[in-house]
């Protein structure tokens, strides 16, 4: 605890309290005043112990909202997020976010990078474009209104924001309604040969197959089973959806927003390589590499699934174990299958995972998982729009998940981009190789060395993944 305690470890917040004897307060563990001596520190397992012991709660890390899960910062900025997302027209720039929330430049800026991994500019570029696409769909409005419905004082600023966002032209958007086929277009840096070569890394997937550059995933669309295909050509993408009985009406929009995340086209690179680019130190990182984007798990429950099968055994096995599950709980599509859902697994019992090489632990884990989204305990999609804050404190609460699960799926599923699955092996052998380290870095100095790419720990975690191949 007390090596924790002078790492300040956000990690064990929850687990014990720092009592400080000769300050009289008690702080918790990722506090970042300065450390007092060991000897003058007594630990407590919650803030009515250490109340009860004559101490007070620190006023620069605030344990008691901690534990009654209250962050008024988090609070501010999660409000602001959701009325940008309702009401994006309300918000000319970043001069009314700071107006609306009473907060400063400087401090709107932390807390959206803390909180969201982005600028208060990036989502409110993001929240402008998801408003346009509902009013596309729902609609029959000129493209010039909705452009201005949603805040933009331009056509052209509207379309470029949108083709940037969505990879395709609002009118384009528009026909989706209805439709079986769809073009995407690329970004002309887009590496289109490491996306498919990671996409296609498990060769007998029964819910993906990657053949040269075309890809076929088994998918829901509005509940229903089908496949979507896709084929990669120069500077654009052919989509096509194939189903075995009818689809609803939006089913293409919602493949659009699958295969924009399968292919990782939801989120920008160009900031991390700018980064990269102006530390002599830092950017043989992106040598080679520019352009590469992190392909994301689109289905929630696939992506926690997915880390729960995947821990503490190599990735063949996991690949082995992850067929088997699809066996039992996918639904057949095009011969290929949709990935379970969260009520299928929750159907099983342990006993049915044994069987197919599952440890009890394991089993149990997932299963007591799938049962808590079932019930509406963990909504996995109204975590991934708020906080990343508030997602990584739910998703620790789940027996099976530790940081290094909570910050992979954040990464891989939600698009967080400064998250920092500590504990990974991959990263350790990344960060070993690419600074020439005497030794596999533990964690303490994997979170030092890692400092150095925030706040885009995750772009910086995947290329770093990606410089084992070398």
């Amino acid at each position: 605890m007390i090596d924790r305690m002078l790492a300040s470890d956000p990690a064990y917040n929850g687990r014990f309290l720092i009592g400080v004897l000769t300050t009289g307060i008690y702080c918790l563990p990722s506090c970042r005043a300065r450390k007092p001596k060991p000897e003058n520190v007594r630990f407590f397992d919650n803030p009515e112990a250490a109340l009860r012991a004559g101490l007070r709660p620190c006023k620069r890390c605030r344990p008691d909202d901690f534990y009654q899960r209250y962050d008024p910062d988090q609070e501010i900025v999660e409000t602001l997020a959701e009325r940008m997302r309702r009401d994006p027209a309300a918000f000319a720039g970043s001069e009314d976010l700071e107006r609306v929330s009473g907060l400063g430049s400087s401090k709107l800026h932390e807390l959206f990078r803390l909180h969201f991994h982005a600028t208060p500019a990036q989502m409110l570029a993001r929240a402008r474009v998801e408003a346009a696409q509902r009013l596309l769909l729902t609609t029959d409005r000129p493209v010039a209104d909705v452009a201005f419905e949603v805040g933009y004082e331009g056509l052209s600023t509207f379309n470029e924001n949108f083709r940037r966002l969505a990879a395709m032209t609002p009118a384009a958007y528009r026909r989706l309604l209805g439709a079986a086929e769809f073009r995407l277009t690329l970004p002309h840096s887009y590496s289109t040969a490491p996306a498919l070569e990671y996409l296609g890394r498990d060769a007998g997937s029964l819910t993906m197959r990657v053949r040269g550059k075309s890809l076929a995933t088994g998918v829901r669309l509005g509940g229903a089973p089908a496949v979507l295909r896709a084929e990669i050509g120069s500077g654009a993408v052919r989509a096509s959806i194939e189903a075995p009985g009818p689809l609803p009406a939006d089913a293409a929009a919602r493949a659009h927003a699958h295969l924009l995340r399968l292919l990782g086209l939801h989120r920008d690179p160009a900031p991390f390589e700018r980064k990269m680019e102006a530390s002599p130190q830092l950017t043989s990182l992106i040598e080679g590499r520019r352009g590469l984007r992190i392909p994301q798990v689109p289905d929630p429950f696939d992506a926690l699934a997915w880390v729960i099968v995947g821990q503490q055994i190599t990735l063949s096995f996991a690949f082995t174990l992850r067929e088997r599950l699809v066996r039992l709980t996918g639904t057949p599509a095009g011969g290929l299958y949709a990935p379970p859902t969260a009520e299928a697994v929750a159907n099983l019992e342990v006993e049915d995972l044994v069987p197919e090489q599952f440890s009890r632990r394991k089993a149990e884990y997932l299963i007591g998982a799938a049962r808590l989204i079932a019930s509406g305990g963990l909504a996995l999609d109204r975590l991934g729009a708020g906080s990343a804050v508030r997602m990584e404190s739910e998703l620790l609460a789940v027996r099976g998940l530790g940081p290094w699960s909570a910050h992979y799926l954040m990464m891989r599923c939600f698009g967080f981009e400064d998250c920092l699955p500590v504990g990974d092996a991959g990263l350790v052998r990344g960060l070993e190789r690419f600074f020439d380290l005497p030794a596999r870095p533990g964690p303490e100095e994997t979170r030092e060395l890692m400092q150095a790419f925030a706040p885009y720990r995750s772009w910086a975690t995947f290329h770093l993944w990606q410089t084992l191949k070398d």
